[in-house]
């Protein structure tokens, strides 16, 4: 798939040679600082020093000195407590690190987690009632219920308080709960917008520690849980969340809870765990459970303390994502020849695709490999309770939840956001919803915005890449949303050595360009058609990211590449 390679620019010049003489390293490294924005020595300070003291007082939040105190009467007078979380990443680490640290302080604690298929997303009415029938009176919701309207006032007719720890956007109303913890409610003057639901939940237990003197380091031991959360939610890795995900990542390579400690050992993950590790090794993990049968048992991973458990536990979540790699690998490979055989038809704006035995669980997952065969807003269905239900994701720009609801005639319900959306409709409906939806994006969509993007912070020589300037862009991890993995382009680069093939798909190469030092061993991850396109006396051009590699203690700089072009 052809992309469009988009250079950044390249911030105000007198900032950037003032902060490479204050920093005393090479303007572009002082340029990489400033697109992060980042203009004095004492804000790149702050950036490659980040500090748990930095972190804002949990009190300048709406509603935090309410939920406290009433969580705080809760542990005081033995009620029953009950920890409420979504079935994904965020929703379990959300519940483990909140049920872990206040089964500290009370005995009369449980957890729930809504069924991905019965209950479907967020608080449902299922769980207020389970916490009625069970003589809860105070539930803590985590990552869901900012739009729980009818779920809350059911609570409240219990006489069963709600506590709402999200981080979603309200809608124009707010339930009608106890105390609602969400940065983006309109009324909220808490200064960072963007925690991640754990996030959340652990600023109601930092104001909690601060309200009873309790020492902070108790609630430090579960960043790492934190740290997972942040990556695999997407939130941007800025502010609050890149200082909660730095020492998060310090605790899960010293010394990380004994649940992850067990994914990381079946996820055979050796070096030093990163932002990545976590979105493509633990994380999937944590999710398979919620996807193909029950989050709880993440959750009971992620809170076991002996050995038995947790290799029970692990063990059932690693064989669960070995089962959704399969689903995800099996109805991927069904969908790409359903669009292959739907190709010699009239073009399509979009892909809307159905069969009624495709696993729920990996719809949305399936939907993004399409989208990386064929860029345009993706709809993947399959059958469930007698209707069609399905996930959506869009492309850079368009907005699919607005394309949709521009169908809303012929839905039953949908929900989302910009990039990713949920709806279910009659199956009888399907064909007439596929043609009215690739007709709205038809006429909706910017040509632009077919064609996938590549962000390129700087344009460099190889005479940058060396050992001293790669240290300190390590320093600028982790790396994330907002804060990305520095990505370079080169021109003129020749190959030393003819291609390798790996796997029939992936590429390594052994690059060079005339007149600069140094050879790099290259990797090109999905790249294999160029094999037959690269020659050896013919340059071409290379978008990439640089890694240190380590073999029987010889250090070097590899290249990552993320594209080639030979038209430059």
């Amino acid at each position: 798939m052809i992309k469009k390679w988009e250079l950044k620019s390249i911030p105000d010049t007198k900032v950037v040679n003032e902060l490479s003489k204050s920093l005393q390293i090479d303007p572009k490294l002082s340029a990489l600082l400033s697109q992060r924005g980042i203009s004095t020595f004492n804000e790149a300070r702050q950036f490659f020093r980040p500090s748990l003291k930095d972190l804002h007082d949990p009190f300048r939040m709406k509603d935090m000195e309410r939920a406290v105190n009433r969580l705080c009467d809760a542990i005081h007078q033995q009620e029953k407590i009950l920890i409420y979380g979504d079935y994904d990443v965020d929703g379990t680490t959300s519940v483990a690190m909140m049920y872990s640290f206040l089964r500290s302080f009370t005995e009369h604690i449980d957890y729930y987690i809504p069924d991905r298929y019965t209950e479907g997303y967020g608080i449902s009415e299922q769980g207020v009632k389970w916490a009625h029938d069970h003589d809860f009176s105070l539930i803590i919701a985590l990552d869901c219920g900012i739009r729980a309207m009818d779920e809350a006032q059911l609570s409240k007719k219990f006489d069963v308080d709600l506590i709402i720890c999200d981080h979603h956007l309200p809608g124009p109303e707010l339930p009608e709960a106890f105390a609602i913890l969400d940065p983006k409610r309109p009324d909220c003057a808490y200064p960072f917008k963007e925690l991640s639901g754990c996030g959340v939940g652990f600023k109601l237990l930092h104001a909690f520690c601060i309200q009873n003197t309790v020492d902070l380091t108790q609630l430090f031991a579960y960043l790492d849980l934190i740290a997972v959360s942040i990556a695999s939610d997407i939130v941007p890795m800025i502010g609050e969340n890149r200082i909660l995900a730095y020492y998060g990542l310090k605790k899960i390579n010293a010394d990380p809870s004994p649940g992850l400690k067990a994914l990381v050992e079946v996820s055979t993950l050796k070096s030093k765990i990163s932002i990545s590790d976590i979105v493509f090794y633990i994380g999937p993990r944590i999710n398979a459970t919620g996807r193909l049968s029950h989050a709880r048992e993440s959750v009971k991973l992620l809170i076991a303390t002996t050995d038995s458990e947790l290799k029970s536990f692990a063990d059932q979540l690693n064989q669960a994502n070995s089962d959704r790699r399969e689903f995800d690998r099996s109805i991927t490979e069904e969908a790409l020849e359903m669009i292959s055989e739907e190709a010699s038809d009239s073009p399509k704006s979009s892909t809307v695709l159905f069969k009624s035995d495709w696993h729920k669980g990996v719809i949305g997952i399936v939907a993004s490999r399409c989208i990386e065969h064929y860029y345009r807003p993706t709809i993947i269905l399959t059958e469930s309770n007698g209707m069609a239900t399905g996930s959506a994701r869009s492309v850079n720009g368009f907005d699919v939840h607005e394309a949709i609801a521009s169908c809303s005639d012929l839905l039953d319900k949908f929900g989302g956001h910009k990039y990713a959306a949920g709806l279910t409709l009659s199956l009888e409906n399907i064909e007439s919803f596929r043609e009215k939806f690739d007709q709205v994006v038809a006429d909706s969509i910017k040509p632009d915005q077919l064609t996938p993007r590549l962000e390129v912070d700087l344009q460099v020589d190889f005479a940058f890449i060396n050992f001293k300037s790669n240290s300190i862009m390590d320093q600028m991890a982790p790396f994330g949303p907002g804060n990305m993995q520095p990505t370079f382009l080169s021109n003129e680069v020749y190959l030393r050595n003819p291609p390798k093939l790996i796997k029939e798909e992936h590429l390594k190469l052994s690059v060079y360009q005339k007149g600069q030092p140094g050879t790099f061993e290259a990797i090109a991850f999905g790249l294999g058609t160029w094999s037959e396109h690269l020659k050896m006396d013919n340059p071409f051009a290379i978008v990439y990211h640089i890694e240190e590699n380590e073999y029987q203690g010889n250090k070097s700089l590899q290249l990552v590449i993320k594209d080639i072009k030979n038209d430059f």
